[in-house]
């Protein structure tokens, strides 16, 4: 089942169970999808079909957007706002791929850096595309882009 299909399948169980807080996050995902196909389409009516890959971006953002704001929230003594973006996290977690661990994204950058033969910093362009076509929604690529830089200057 393609992901598309279960966000569907999901809403429709949040809805049968009576899940307010699933069934909001389920719907807030479906908009943002909706929005972007849109933009895709743009005026002629026609264009891109939306990929996984897309799919997967829309909600990674997401789940970013989420932690900045559970983080401003903790800050500001909201802890009840801070646990629901926490818990909007976990509801849209659910439907990316698992997030590799530290070693995992070593090798990956390490694989990446060999297949392409990467020798100085100024390969990290083309090491950090080749990293987001083979892992996207795997890695966080904020957090990635200081180990590539370390692994080509060494």
């Amino acid at each position: 089942m393609d992901l598309r299909a279960k966000l569907q399948a999901a809403t429709k169980e949040a809805m049968k169970a009576r899940n307010s807080t699933r069934l909001s996050t389920l719907r807030l995902i479906g908009a943002a999808v909706k929005d972007r196909e849109i933009a895709l389409r743009g005026g002629d009516g026609e264009g891109g079909e939306m990929t996984e890959t897309d799919l997967i971006a829309i909600m990674s953002k997401m789940v970013k957007q989420r932690q900045e704001s559970a983080k401003a929230y903790e800050e500001g003594g909201r802890l009840e706002l801070a646990a629901q973006e926490e818990e909007e996290i976990r509801i849209i977690q659910e439907f990316l791929p698992r997030q590799l661990d530290e070693a995992e994204t070593s090798a990956a950058i390490d694989s990446v850096v060999s297949d392409l033969g990467a020798t100085s910093i100024r390969d990290m362009g083309r090491v950090m595309a080749e990293l987001r076509v083979r892992h996207a929604g795997q890695m966080d690529f904020g957090a990635v882009g200081p180990m590539v830089k370390a692994r080509l200057l060494n």
